[in-house]
């Protein structure tokens, strides 16, 4: 296996050398193309971490004198970083006080434990969270809440069909004992390594199921249909905000690089377009999945009645309101980390709107401040805040749980710097960097004017049919690479088509950011994927053929949305005066 490995990335040094060798003329766009190529084919390849590839042309550009060395390091940190990094500090706070595990299974509860209503339930809660943290760690938060449940569903079938054999019908003790017997503890994993134990399988059950161990096959079929709702949740929840992936913060930084004249992104009108967006998919994805794995009989799995109620769901439904007991009275660390959620949400809405002058206004010196501004200003007060109450003498008030510096230190603040390091995903930061630096070159050498020339030929095509074109190329790509790698290596291209056929940028490249988050076919395709498949419910055939629907859906919704109320939103009627001086200026 390593002697594998290593000819792999021998082939891969090889190939990129051979290209090397092609550029005989050392002309501006070719030693630009050249950067580049290297640094696609380390990112498809991961031949080397993502992180180190896009240092790439950190050190190509100023050897092949397209950039000074000042000006790519520039690149590598710009207004995103920081907006990022105050989300990092809310989310630090939310998981260190188990906010979202409070959110996650009251909205499980109201569902019900129904199958139907409790995928709903999860897709729901899943969305919410999605929108704020980034989806691995959504994804990583919400599986073990919802493994519980599904254990509890396998455990009592297992407990059911033992008494149906033996004794036909078992007193409750019996069954009850035959649950604490079949349930086994396993510790819940995520990005940051910090375990919070959590009732759900081991590997003998992971075998077990792969041997379709399960009470019947149809709870096998709730397993299936839960788990991949988690991680489609996770991606459609991820659409809604400029923060809510990686990959809307690398559209947002490199569109108002490229046209700072637009003004026309911003978290309000990201929000207004993608909500409806997640709110069409977050239906019909439920209805695909339910479809696939549970049937039409929606009378059946989606019925509130008390009276419709099995024995099983009722249990189930024990173990959720059993798990939210565990956590308490609501705590003042999360009343103090929801008033934060909510004033920053509201901060980024009201800042410039559109319809109405935003708080900026009443500032004399304009365009100073951004969402980063609001991020970072309530991240670092995170840091101030003491997770005690004001006044409070017990330590009551702090809530007890694997973090008990606001016991020992009355003056704790709400997050410390290990628990913002715990999350900080660096890896994107400098991958984000990575991608402003190859569009800053790509601008500087004229090799983005190069790309519109020989796009030309598309010319005659309707603006439907090149936004079309560019959502099903970047959503087949990305299932095989990196969402962020993708997205980087597609932007100045469609920028430069877009500018070359005359068609508002807007048109192809929200789409195409939208559909490079659509890699959910395969459990390569994106972390959450992975995730999901580690639980030994799906099989990849299952993956498949849930996400290519999926796929479909998402490219389905993107494009109704672009050619309907993201047209007055846009203004994507006519080609905007912001792009057509950017596209003078490369001209020349």
């Amino acid at each position: 296996v390593c002697t594998h490995g290593c000819l792999w990335k021998l082939s891969v040094i090889v190939v990129v050398k051979l290209i090397r060798l092609t550029q005989l003329l050392l002309r501006p766009e070719a030693c630009c193309a050249y950067v580049l190529m290297v640094t696609a084919v380390y990112w498809v390849s991961e031949a080397v971490p993502l992180g180190a590839a896009a240092l790439v042309p950190a050190f190509l550009y100023p050897l092949f004198g397209v950039l000074k060395s000042s000006e790519v390091a520039a690149e590598y940190c710009k207004d995103t970083t920081l907006l990022l990094m105050g989300v990092i500090c809310l989310a630090a706070s939310i998981e260190k006080w188990n906010l979202h595990k409070r959110i996650a299974l009251r909205m499980v509860m109201i569902a019900g434990a129904k199958p139907g209503m409790l995928v709903l339930g999860f897709m729901c809660c899943t969305v919410f969270l999605s929108m704020w943290l980034s989806n691995t760690s959504t994804t990583a938060m919400v599986m073990p809440i919802a493994e519980a449940v599904l254990q509890q569903l396998i455990c009592t079938g297992l407990a059911d069909s033992h008494d149906d054999s033996e004794t036909g019908e078992a007193p409750e003790e019996d069954n009850e004992e035959n649950l604490d017997k079949n349930q086994l503890e396993l510790l819940y994993r995520n990005d940051s390594a910090v375990c919070v134990a959590i009732e759900i399988p081991n590997v003998k059950r992971v075998k077990m199921r792969r041997d379709s161990q399960y009470p019947t096959k149809r709870d096998h079929m709730i397993c299936k249909c839960l788990s991949l709702s988690i991680t489609y949740a996770a991606t459609i929840g991820g659409l809604i905000t400029i923060t809510g992936t990686s990959t809307n913060l690398i559209f947002a930084e490199q569109f108002n690089n490229r046209y700072p004249d637009a003004k026309v992104i911003n978290f309000g009108t990201w929000f207004i377009f993608s909500f409806p967006i997640a709110i069409i998919m977050l239906v019909l994805t439920w209805l695909w999945l339910h479809f696939l794995f549970l049937g039409c009989n929606f009378r059946e799995t989606c019925s509130l009645s008390k009276k419709r109620k099995t024995r099983r769901e009722m249990l189930s439904e024990r173990r959720i309101h059993e798990e939210y007991a565990k956590l308490g009275p609501i705590s003042y660390p999360e009343v103090v980390t929801g008033v934060f959620f909510i004033l920053m949400t509201l901060l980024w809405f009201t800042r410039e709107p559109g319809f109405v002058p935003g708080w900026t206004s009443l500032f004399e010196k304009k365009g100073y401040r951004t969402d980063a501004t609001v991020s970072v200003l309530l991240g670092f007060l995170l840091f101030l805040i003491p997770a005690r109450r004001p006044f409070s003498s017990s330590s009551s008030s702090s809530k007890k749980s694997l973090y008990d510096d606001s016991e020992s230190d009355p003056l704790a603040p709400m997050i410390t710097w290990k628990d913002f390091q715990r999350l900080m995903p660096w890896e994107i930061v400098i991958l984000v960097g990575g991608g402003y630096a190859l569009a800053a070159g790509c601008k500087v050498s004229g090799l983005s004017v190069w790309i519109g020339r020989q796009l030309e030929p598309m010319s005659g095509l309707p603006p439907w049919a090149v936004t079309l074109l560019a959502c099903l190329l970047v959503s087949a790509v990305t299932e095989f690479a990196s969402n962020p790698a993708t997205l980087t290596v597609f932007l100045p291209i469609l920028s430069a088509l877009s500018e070359t056929l005359h068609i508002n940028p807007l048109h192809t490249l929200i789409p195409s950011t939208m559909c490079v988050s659509f890699g959910v076919m395969l459990p390569v395709g994106n972390p959450p994927n992975a995730i999901v498949f580690s639980y030994g419910h799906v099989q990849i055939s299952d993956m498949v053929k849930a996400g290519f629907g999926v796929n479909l859906i998402g490219v389905a919704v993107v494009m109704l949305a672009i050619t309907t109320w993201g047209v007055p939103l846009f203004s994507l009627t006519e080609f905007p005066a912001w792009a057509m001086a950017r596209n003078v200026t490369g001209s020349l």
